[in-house]
């Protein structure tokens, strides 16, 4: 290609070299500059959380006695599981919804995640754990075990808790009240027709009827 480039339009190579390169020399020398009055950034403090305050709480748990050491906040749900590994009443919904967690507190269901264990102290705790007698079943038990009212099993302890509470106070009750006091359980795998009949079997047998 001949000819000066004189009128040429466009930038020239070495030209675009030269630009780039001061902008290049300028955006250093600006970072490194703060304006005037910026003062230098302070390092991170050390936050020192106070250590949790803990109280003695005295339970009663499928009659036996134990002494805990727990902070005040601390779930009957929790104590159970993490501190008596009683692991039976399960940690689901936390929040009352489900049922899982269900435990019987002098005779009668309560769902553990919503009880703080100071309020457990001096009641009667008994969990799934605690129904079998001398290596044999609760007739609950037993009922949900033959007619196959479980399929992942998780909800069962609850369950069969709500349905212990409901037998304690009432001895032949009909399947609408078995319904109602079931009610507050969940099972997610939808096996509610052979649970109801488990209750309903095991009501019988409880008043030898079997």
């Amino acid at each position: 290609m001949s000819g000066s480039g004189k009128g040429r339009k466009g930038v020239l190579r070495r030209e675009f070299l030269k630009v780039t390169g001061v902008g290049a020399a300028l955006t250093e020398l600006l970072a490194g500059c703060k304006p005037e009055g910026e003062a230098e950034a302070s390092p991170a403090k050390l936050v020192r959380i106070p250590q949790a305050k803990t109280v003695t709480v005295t339970l009663k748990v499928n009659g036996k006695v134990y002494k805990l050491q727990l902070e005040p906040r601390v779930t009957l749900l929790d104590a159970l599981r993490n501190h008596l590994n009683l692991t039976g009443a399960k940690k689901v919904c936390d929040r009352g919804e489900c049922g899982a967690c269900t435990v019987l507190l002098d005779g009668k269901p309560v769902y553990s995640c919503m009880m703080l264990t100071v309020d457990a102290e001096g009641h009667d705790i008994v969990t799934v754990e605690g129904l079998a007698k001398g290596g044999k079943l609760h007739p609950i038990q037993e009922a949900f075990v033959e007619h196959d009212a479980m399929q992942c099993g998780f909800c069962i302890p609850g369950f069969i808790m709500a349905a212990v509470g409901l037998l304690n106070q009432n001895k032949a009750p009909t399947l609408d009240e078995i319904r109602k006091a079931l009610s507050g359980n969940i099972c997610r795998c939808g096996v509610y027709p052979r649970i109801l009949e488990a209750v309903a079997d095991a009501a019988k047998r409880m008043r030898g009827g079997a």
